[in-house]
Protein backbone atom coordinates (compact mmCIF):
# COMPACT_ATOMS: atom_id res chain seq x y z
CA UNK A 1 0.00 0.00 0.00
CA UNK A 2 1.60 3.38 -0.92
CA UNK A 3 2.30 5.78 1.68
CA UNK A 4 0.77 8.77 2.89
CA UNK A 5 2.01 12.23 1.93
CA UNK A 6 1.30 14.48 4.65
CA UNK A 7 -0.45 18.31 3.25
CA UNK A 8 -0.28 20.79 6.04
CA UNK A 9 -2.49 23.54 5.91
CA UNK A 10 -0.59 26.78 7.76
CA UNK A 11 -2.54 29.99 6.19
CA UNK A 12 -4.93 30.72 9.29
CA UNK A 13 -4.38 34.24 11.45
CA UNK A 14 -5.79 32.64 14.80
CA UNK A 15 -7.13 35.79 15.73
CA UNK A 16 -9.48 34.86 18.43
CA UNK A 17 -5.99 33.86 20.87
CA UNK A 18 -5.55 37.55 20.49
CA UNK A 19 -3.22 38.80 22.10
CA UNK A 20 -1.24 36.62 21.88
CA UNK A 21 -1.59 35.35 18.34
CA UNK A 22 -0.92 38.33 16.04
CA UNK A 23 -1.47 38.60 12.09
CA UNK A 24 2.39 38.20 11.98
CA UNK A 25 2.83 35.45 13.88
CA UNK A 26 -0.28 33.57 14.41
CA UNK A 27 -0.69 30.83 16.92
CA UNK A 28 0.41 27.87 14.76
CA UNK A 29 3.76 29.11 15.53
CA UNK A 30 2.87 29.44 19.19
CA UNK A 31 4.58 26.91 21.84
CA UNK A 32 0.53 27.16 23.67
CA UNK A 33 -0.13 23.51 24.82
CA UNK A 34 3.41 22.03 24.67
CA UNK A 35 7.42 23.11 24.36
CA UNK A 36 6.98 23.09 20.62
CA UNK A 37 4.84 25.16 18.97
CA UNK A 38 1.59 23.91 17.23
CA UNK A 39 2.91 23.86 13.98
CA UNK A 40 5.85 21.88 14.77
CA UNK A 41 3.39 19.77 17.24
CA UNK A 42 1.25 18.75 14.12
CA UNK A 43 4.65 17.52 12.44
CA UNK A 44 6.11 15.52 15.53
CA UNK A 45 3.07 13.25 15.15
CA UNK A 46 3.31 12.29 11.85
CA UNK A 47 6.09 9.75 12.55
CA UNK A 48 4.24 6.58 11.69
CA UNK A 49 5.58 3.62 9.22
CA UNK A 50 2.50 4.53 6.68
CA UNK A 51 3.73 8.28 6.43
CA UNK A 52 5.84 10.02 4.28
CA UNK A 53 8.29 11.61 6.27
CA UNK A 54 8.55 14.64 3.46
CA UNK A 55 5.05 17.12 4.33
CA UNK A 56 4.10 19.57 1.94
CA UNK A 57 2.98 22.47 3.64
CA UNK A 58 0.90 25.64 2.39
CA UNK A 59 0.93 28.81 4.55
CA UNK A 60 1.21 32.28 3.77
CA UNK A 61 3.95 33.96 1.97
CA UNK A 62 4.22 36.42 4.70
CA UNK A 63 4.98 33.31 7.40
CA UNK A 64 7.33 31.58 4.79
CA UNK A 65 10.60 32.03 7.16
CA UNK A 66 8.43 30.97 10.04
CA UNK A 67 7.81 27.75 8.57
CA UNK A 68 11.14 27.66 7.41
CA UNK A 69 12.67 28.11 10.87
CA UNK A 70 10.73 25.56 12.71
CA UNK A 71 11.11 22.96 9.94
CA UNK A 72 14.75 23.42 10.46
CA UNK A 73 14.60 23.34 14.20
CA UNK A 74 12.95 19.60 14.16
CA UNK A 75 15.41 18.49 11.15
CA UNK A 76 12.53 18.10 8.82
CA UNK A 77 12.80 18.46 5.24
CA UNK A 78 9.51 19.45 3.29
CA UNK A 79 8.57 18.24 -0.23
CA UNK A 80 7.64 21.63 -0.87
CA UNK A 81 6.40 24.92 1.07
CA UNK A 82 3.50 26.77 -1.29
CA UNK A 83 2.99 29.84 -0.50
CA UNK A 84 -0.54 31.52 -1.02
CA UNK A 85 -0.62 35.22 -1.93
CA UNK A 86 -3.64 35.94 -0.15
CA UNK A 87 -6.22 33.17 1.85
CA UNK A 88 -8.61 31.54 0.17
CA UNK A 89 -10.54 29.20 2.25
CA UNK A 90 -9.26 25.60 2.43
CA UNK A 91 -11.50 24.29 -1.15
CA UNK A 92 -8.72 26.30 -3.29
CA UNK A 93 -5.48 24.97 -0.62
CA UNK A 94 -6.59 21.65 -0.74
CA UNK A 95 -6.97 22.11 -4.72
CA UNK A 96 -3.45 23.01 -4.77
CA UNK A 97 -2.39 20.33 -3.08
CA UNK A 98 -3.61 17.57 -5.29
CA UNK A 99 -3.12 19.12 -8.12
CA UNK A 100 0.88 19.47 -6.81
CA UNK A 101 1.06 15.75 -6.25
CA UNK A 102 0.96 12.42 -8.47
CA UNK A 103 -2.77 11.68 -9.03
CA UNK A 104 -2.69 8.20 -7.10
CA UNK A 105 -1.40 9.92 -4.04
CA UNK A 106 -3.07 9.77 -1.11
CA UNK A 107 -2.63 12.88 0.87
CA UNK A 108 -3.45 13.32 4.69
CA UNK A 109 -4.70 16.97 5.42
CA UNK A 110 -4.32 18.47 8.35
CA UNK A 111 -4.44 22.31 9.93
CA UNK A 112 -1.27 23.17 11.49
CA UNK A 113 -3.36 24.34 14.94
CA UNK A 114 -4.74 21.51 16.10
CA UNK A 115 -3.93 19.71 19.55
CA UNK A 116 -4.43 16.15 19.47
CA UNK A 117 -3.38 14.55 23.02
CA UNK A 118 -3.35 11.08 22.19
CA UNK A 119 -1.56 9.73 19.13
CA UNK A 120 -1.85 6.12 18.88
CA UNK A 121 -5.63 6.63 18.59
CA UNK A 122 -4.93 9.17 16.02
CA UNK A 123 -2.37 6.79 13.93
CA UNK A 124 -5.26 4.35 14.76
CA UNK A 125 -7.70 6.58 12.27
CA UNK A 126 -5.36 6.74 9.93
CA UNK A 127 -4.67 3.28 9.40
CA UNK A 128 -8.58 3.18 8.72
CA UNK A 129 -8.90 5.73 6.55
CA UNK A 130 -6.20 4.98 4.06
CA UNK A 131 -8.13 1.61 2.36
CA UNK A 132 -10.92 3.81 1.96
CA UNK A 133 -8.68 6.63 0.50
CA UNK A 134 -7.59 4.02 -2.04
CA UNK A 135 -10.88 3.35 -2.91
CA UNK A 136 -11.79 6.73 -3.68
CA UNK A 137 -13.68 8.16 -1.12
CA UNK A 138 -12.94 11.30 0.66
CA UNK A 139 -12.21 10.48 4.63
CA UNK A 140 -13.34 13.60 7.23
CA UNK A 141 -12.37 12.31 10.77
CA UNK A 142 -14.81 13.29 12.90
CA UNK A 143 -15.15 14.15 16.74
CA UNK A 144 -16.60 12.14 19.09
CA UNK A 145 -18.12 14.63 20.68
CA UNK A 146 -17.36 15.23 24.46
CA UNK A 147 -20.02 17.58 24.97
CA UNK A 148 -23.05 19.74 23.53
CA UNK A 149 -20.54 22.33 21.60
CA UNK A 150 -21.84 25.21 20.11
CA UNK A 151 -18.91 26.61 18.58
CA UNK A 152 -18.20 23.61 16.01
CA UNK A 153 -20.04 22.42 12.91
CA UNK A 154 -21.27 18.66 12.96
CA UNK A 155 -21.18 15.51 11.03
CA UNK A 156 -24.36 12.94 10.90
CA UNK A 157 -23.32 10.15 10.36
CA UNK A 158 -25.53 7.69 7.87
CA UNK A 159 -25.77 3.99 9.45
CA UNK A 160 -22.61 1.93 8.42
CA UNK A 161 -21.82 -2.26 8.69
CA UNK A 162 -18.52 -0.94 9.99
CA UNK A 163 -17.91 0.63 13.57
CA UNK A 164 -14.80 2.23 12.08
CA UNK A 165 -16.69 4.19 9.37
CA UNK A 166 -19.61 5.44 7.98
CA UNK A 167 -21.15 6.96 4.93
CA UNK A 168 -22.11 10.86 5.76
CA UNK A 169 -25.52 12.01 5.84
CA UNK A 170 -24.97 15.43 6.32
CA UNK A 171 -23.09 18.48 7.27
CA UNK A 172 -24.60 21.03 9.59
CA UNK A 173 -23.18 24.57 10.85
CA UNK A 174 -22.79 25.22 14.52
CA UNK A 175 -25.86 24.83 16.51
CA UNK A 176 -27.69 26.24 19.15
CA UNK A 177 -27.50 24.88 22.81
CA UNK A 178 -30.41 22.85 22.90
CA UNK A 179 -29.83 21.29 19.36
CA UNK A 180 -26.16 20.30 20.52
CA UNK A 181 -27.25 18.41 23.06
CA UNK A 182 -29.58 16.49 20.67
CA UNK A 183 -26.82 15.90 18.67
CA UNK A 184 -24.43 14.50 21.44
CA UNK A 185 -27.55 12.15 23.26
CA UNK A 186 -28.38 10.75 19.21
CA UNK A 187 -24.32 9.68 19.11
CA UNK A 188 -24.02 9.76 15.51
CA UNK A 189 -22.83 13.14 15.21
CA UNK A 190 -19.41 14.43 15.05
CA UNK A 191 -17.12 17.76 15.39
CA UNK A 192 -16.41 18.65 11.82
CA UNK A 193 -12.75 18.58 12.25
CA UNK A 194 -11.26 19.95 9.00
CA UNK A 195 -9.11 16.79 8.40
CA UNK A 196 -9.49 14.79 5.34
CA UNK A 197 -7.86 12.01 3.64
CA UNK A 198 -8.17 11.14 0.04
CA UNK A 199 -6.62 10.19 -3.30
CA UNK A 200 -5.87 13.38 -5.47
CA UNK A 201 -7.64 12.03 -8.41
CA UNK A 202 -10.57 11.87 -6.61
CA UNK A 203 -10.66 15.24 -5.11
CA UNK A 204 -9.63 16.57 -8.84
CA UNK A 205 -12.72 14.77 -10.03
CA UNK A 206 -15.02 15.79 -7.73
CA UNK A 207 -14.39 19.80 -8.72
CA UNK A 208 -14.23 19.00 -11.90
CA UNK A 209 -18.35 18.03 -11.31
CA UNK A 210 -18.63 20.20 -8.75
CA UNK A 211 -16.31 23.40 -8.96
CA UNK A 212 -14.34 23.29 -12.45
CA UNK A 213 -13.97 27.30 -11.79
CA UNK A 214 -11.81 26.40 -8.77
CA UNK A 215 -10.34 23.84 -10.70
CA UNK A 216 -9.48 26.20 -13.21
CA UNK A 217 -8.19 29.17 -11.56
CA UNK A 218 -6.13 26.39 -9.01
CA UNK A 219 -4.56 24.79 -12.37
CA UNK A 220 -3.59 28.40 -13.41
CA UNK A 221 -1.78 29.47 -10.13
CA UNK A 222 -0.23 26.42 -10.41
CA UNK A 223 1.17 26.24 -14.31
CA UNK A 224 2.51 30.24 -13.74
CA UNK A 225 4.04 29.38 -10.47
CA UNK A 226 7.77 30.28 -9.79
CA UNK A 227 10.13 29.21 -7.61
CA UNK A 228 11.92 31.03 -5.10
CA UNK A 229 14.93 29.61 -3.30
CA UNK A 230 12.70 26.51 -1.02
CA UNK A 231 9.42 28.20 -1.40
CA UNK A 232 6.78 27.89 -4.63
CA UNK A 233 5.47 31.26 -5.30
CA UNK A 234 1.46 30.15 -6.55
CA UNK A 235 1.08 33.12 -9.83
CA UNK A 236 -1.20 36.47 -7.54
CA UNK A 237 -3.18 37.16 -10.75
CA UNK A 238 -4.52 33.87 -10.88
CA UNK A 239 -5.34 32.97 -7.67
CA UNK A 240 -6.69 36.00 -6.87
CA UNK A 241 -9.31 35.04 -9.24
CA UNK A 242 -10.29 32.00 -7.63
CA UNK A 243 -13.22 31.77 -5.48
CA UNK A 244 -13.14 32.06 -1.91
CA UNK A 245 -15.11 28.39 -0.73
CA UNK A 246 -14.75 25.79 2.11
CA UNK A 247 -13.88 22.49 0.83
CA UNK A 248 -16.95 21.45 2.19
CA UNK A 249 -18.91 23.68 0.66
CA UNK A 250 -17.65 23.11 -2.64
CA UNK A 251 -17.41 19.56 -2.45
CA UNK A 252 -18.41 17.69 0.11
CA UNK A 253 -21.44 18.56 0.29
CA UNK A 254 -22.15 17.77 -3.06
CA UNK A 255 -20.19 14.48 -3.31
CA UNK A 256 -22.04 10.67 -2.83
CA UNK A 257 -17.75 9.59 -1.48
CA UNK A 258 -17.86 11.53 1.59
CA UNK A 259 -17.31 9.07 4.24
CA UNK A 260 -16.24 9.74 8.10
CA UNK A 261 -14.30 8.07 10.89
CA UNK A 262 -14.48 8.42 14.34
CA UNK A 263 -11.71 10.01 16.33
CA UNK A 264 -11.52 10.32 19.94
CA UNK A 265 -8.35 11.13 20.73
CA UNK A 266 -8.23 14.32 23.03
CA UNK A 267 -8.71 16.44 19.66
CA UNK A 268 -9.06 20.42 20.08
CA UNK A 269 -8.44 23.15 17.92
CA UNK A 270 -7.32 26.04 20.58
CA UNK A 271 -10.20 27.93 19.05
CA UNK A 272 -10.22 30.38 22.41
CA UNK A 273 -8.44 31.17 25.69
CA UNK A 274 -11.52 29.33 27.03
CA UNK A 275 -10.47 25.85 25.41
CA UNK A 276 -6.52 26.50 26.27
CA UNK A 277 -8.01 26.61 29.96
CA UNK A 278 -9.73 23.28 29.68
CA UNK A 279 -7.02 21.19 28.13
CA UNK A 280 -4.25 22.59 30.67
CA UNK A 281 -3.02 21.22 34.35
CA UNK A 282 -4.19 23.38 36.63
CA UNK A 283 -3.26 24.15 40.22
CA UNK A 284 -5.03 23.39 43.15
CA UNK A 285 -7.34 26.30 42.92
CA UNK A 286 -8.18 25.10 39.37
CA UNK A 287 -6.08 28.13 37.90
CA UNK A 288 -3.68 27.96 34.87
CA UNK A 289 -0.56 30.20 35.70
CA UNK A 290 1.81 30.80 32.89
CA UNK A 291 5.08 32.95 33.20
CA UNK A 292 6.17 35.53 36.39
CA UNK A 293 2.42 35.44 37.98
CA UNK A 294 1.66 35.79 41.95
CA UNK A 295 -2.04 34.93 42.43
CA UNK A 296 -4.12 35.09 46.06
CA UNK A 297 -7.55 34.20 46.92
CA UNK A 298 -8.12 33.52 42.91
CA UNK A 299 -9.66 30.72 41.61
CA UNK A 300 -10.99 29.16 37.94
CA UNK A 301 -8.78 31.78 36.39
CA UNK A 302 -5.89 31.33 33.28
CA UNK A 303 -3.44 33.87 33.90
CA UNK A 304 -0.44 34.25 31.03
CA UNK A 305 2.85 36.81 31.41
CA UNK A 306 4.86 36.83 28.97
CA UNK A 307 6.94 40.16 29.30
CA UNK A 308 6.51 40.65 33.28
CA UNK A 309 5.33 40.34 36.96
CA UNK A 310 1.19 39.66 36.75
CA UNK A 311 -1.24 39.72 39.82
CA UNK A 312 -4.32 38.42 40.82
CA UNK A 313 -6.54 39.32 43.95
CA UNK A 314 -9.66 37.72 44.70
CA UNK A 315 -10.57 37.39 40.95
CA UNK A 316 -12.57 34.19 39.99
CA UNK A 317 -13.38 32.90 36.13
CA UNK A 318 -11.52 35.51 34.48
CA UNK A 319 -9.04 35.39 31.69
CA UNK A 320 -5.31 37.43 31.74
CA UNK A 321 -3.45 37.39 29.11
CA UNK A 322 -0.31 40.19 29.17
CA UNK A 323 2.19 40.77 26.57
CA UNK A 324 4.61 43.53 25.70
CA UNK A 325 2.48 45.63 24.15
CA UNK A 326 -0.99 45.07 25.41
CA UNK A 327 -3.03 43.05 27.97
CA UNK A 328 -6.39 41.63 28.03
CA UNK A 329 -8.74 40.99 31.14
CA UNK A 330 -11.39 38.97 30.07
CA UNK A 331 -15.09 37.27 30.95
CA UNK A 332 -14.96 33.64 29.77
CA UNK A 333 -18.39 33.97 29.03
CA UNK A 334 -17.47 36.71 26.19
CA UNK A 335 -14.33 35.41 25.37
CA UNK A 336 -15.75 34.33 21.43
CA UNK A 337 -15.76 38.10 21.40
CA UNK A 338 -11.83 38.71 20.89
CA UNK A 339 -11.92 38.58 17.30
CA UNK A 340 -14.78 42.08 17.42
CA UNK A 341 -11.65 43.51 19.78
CA UNK A 342 -8.95 43.28 16.74
CA UNK A 343 -11.46 44.18 14.13
CA UNK A 344 -11.48 47.41 16.24
CA UNK A 345 -7.80 47.47 16.57
CA UNK A 346 -7.49 46.93 12.47
CA UNK A 347 -10.23 49.42 11.84
CA UNK A 348 -8.39 52.20 14.23
CA UNK A 349 -4.92 51.23 12.79
CA UNK A 350 -3.84 49.96 15.42
CA UNK A 351 -0.33 47.40 15.42
CA UNK A 352 -1.09 46.14 18.38
CA UNK A 353 -3.35 43.47 15.87
CA UNK A 354 -0.74 42.66 13.73
CA UNK A 355 2.72 42.64 15.05
CA UNK A 356 3.77 41.90 18.30
CA UNK A 357 6.65 44.20 19.94
CA UNK A 358 9.54 42.17 18.90
CA UNK A 359 9.32 41.17 15.71
CA UNK A 360 10.61 38.15 13.69
CA UNK A 361 12.80 38.25 10.58
CA UNK A 362 14.52 35.76 8.32
CA UNK A 363 18.00 37.35 9.59
CA UNK A 364 16.98 37.06 13.20
CA UNK A 365 14.56 39.89 14.85
CA UNK A 366 14.30 43.03 16.31
CA UNK A 367 12.23 44.48 19.44
CA UNK A 368 10.89 48.45 19.42
CA UNK A 369 12.09 49.51 23.31
CA UNK A 370 10.53 52.70 22.78
CA UNK A 371 8.58 55.15 20.18
CA UNK A 372 8.32 59.27 20.17
CA UNK A 373 7.46 61.62 18.03
CA UNK A 374 10.40 61.86 15.94
CA UNK A 375 12.41 58.82 17.12
CA UNK A 376 12.28 55.19 17.65
CA UNK A 377 14.78 53.09 19.68
CA UNK A 378 15.01 49.18 18.35
CA UNK A 379 16.97 46.07 19.57
CA UNK A 380 18.50 44.05 17.28
CA UNK A 381 19.42 40.46 17.17
CA UNK A 382 21.34 39.09 13.85
CA UNK A 383 21.94 35.42 13.48
CA UNK A 384 25.34 34.24 12.57
CA UNK A 385 26.07 34.46 8.93
CA UNK A 386 22.45 36.48 8.35
CA UNK A 387 22.27 39.55 6.63
CA UNK A 388 19.92 42.58 6.42
CA UNK A 389 19.20 43.33 3.02
CA UNK A 390 21.09 46.38 0.89
CA UNK A 391 18.91 49.00 1.71
CA UNK A 392 18.20 52.80 1.80
CA UNK A 393 15.20 54.97 3.89
CA UNK A 394 13.95 58.75 2.73
CA UNK A 395 13.11 59.49 5.72
CA UNK A 396 15.49 58.32 8.47
CA UNK A 397 18.86 58.28 9.87
CA UNK A 398 20.06 55.42 12.02
CA UNK A 399 22.83 54.71 14.51
CA UNK A 400 24.26 51.48 15.17
CA UNK A 401 25.82 50.27 18.50
CA UNK A 402 26.93 47.01 18.98
CA UNK A 403 25.83 45.50 22.57
CA UNK A 404 27.60 42.10 21.41
CA UNK A 405 29.07 40.54 18.91
CA UNK A 406 31.03 41.55 15.62
CA UNK A 407 28.81 43.18 13.35
CA UNK A 408 30.21 44.32 9.36
CA UNK A 409 28.42 47.27 8.58
CA UNK A 410 28.45 48.41 4.46
CA UNK A 411 27.42 52.42 4.43
CA UNK A 412 27.89 53.65 0.55
CA UNK A 413 30.56 51.30 -0.18
CA UNK A 414 32.63 51.83 2.68
CA UNK A 415 32.98 48.52 4.79
CA UNK A 416 34.05 48.23 8.85
CA UNK A 417 33.60 46.23 11.43
CA UNK A 418 32.32 47.16 14.76
CA UNK A 419 32.45 45.12 17.71
CA UNK A 420 31.40 45.32 21.51
CA UNK A 421 30.87 49.11 22.53
CA UNK A 422 31.40 50.65 18.95
CA UNK A 423 28.61 52.57 17.14
CA UNK A 424 28.21 53.74 13.90
CA UNK A 425 26.04 56.71 11.80
CA UNK A 426 23.84 55.90 8.76
CA UNK A 427 22.31 59.21 7.08
CA UNK A 428 19.35 59.49 5.39
CA UNK A 429 19.51 58.31 1.74
CA UNK A 430 22.71 56.27 2.61
CA UNK A 431 22.88 52.56 1.08
CA UNK A 432 23.83 50.68 3.70
CA UNK A 433 23.49 46.98 4.93
CA UNK A 434 24.74 45.22 8.25
CA UNK A 435 25.61 41.10 8.38
CA UNK A 436 26.88 39.17 11.14
CA UNK A 437 29.86 37.66 9.65
CA UNK A 438 30.90 35.93 13.03
CA UNK A 439 29.72 32.11 14.98
CA UNK A 440 27.92 34.23 17.75
CA UNK A 441 24.63 36.53 17.83
CA UNK A 442 25.07 40.12 17.14
CA UNK A 443 22.74 42.32 19.55
CA UNK A 444 22.92 45.75 18.14
CA UNK A 445 20.74 49.13 19.64
CA UNK A 446 19.70 50.90 16.95
CA UNK A 447 18.19 54.56 17.17
CA UNK A 448 16.54 56.04 14.36
CA UNK A 449 15.49 59.97 13.76
CA UNK A 450 13.46 61.43 11.58
CA UNK A 451 9.97 62.81 10.07
CA UNK A 452 9.05 59.50 9.05
CA UNK A 453 9.65 56.05 10.56
CA UNK A 454 7.33 53.66 9.19
CA UNK A 455 8.49 50.20 8.09
CA UNK A 456 7.61 50.74 4.51
CA UNK A 457 10.12 53.76 4.30
CA UNK A 458 12.50 50.98 2.85
CA UNK A 459 14.42 51.02 -0.92
CA UNK A 460 15.79 47.21 -1.17
CA UNK A 461 18.72 47.00 -3.96
CA UNK A 462 19.78 43.36 -2.70
CA UNK A 463 18.51 40.43 -0.05
CA UNK A 464 19.29 37.27 0.23
CA UNK A 465 15.72 36.15 1.13
CA UNK A 466 14.51 37.34 -2.19
CA UNK A 467 11.79 40.42 -0.51
CA UNK A 468 10.99 43.14 -2.82
CA UNK A 469 9.86 46.34 -1.65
Amino acid sequence: MKKITSIILSGGSGSRLWPLSRQSRPKQFLALASDKTMFQDTLLRLDSPIINNKPTIICSADHRFMVAEQLRELNITAESIVLEPIGKNTAPALTIAALSHDPEAILLVLPSDHVIADKAAFHNALAVAQPLAEDGQIVTFGIVPTQPETGYGYIEAAPSVSIDWSPITRFVEKPNAETAQRYLDAENFYWNSGMFMFKASTLLAELSAHRADILTACTDAIVKAKKDMDFTRLDAEAFEQCPSESIDYAVLEKTDKAVVVPLDAGWSDLGSWTSLWQIGDKDANNNIIKGDVLQQASSNCYIHAESRLVTSLGLDNVIIVETADAVMVANPDHIQDVKLLVDRLKKEQRSESIAHRQVHRPWGKYDSIDTGKRYQVKRITVNPGAKLSVQMHHHRAEHWIVVSGTAKVTIDGHEQLLSENQSTYVPIGSIHSLENPGKVVVELIEVQSGSYLGEDDITRYEDLYGRHQ
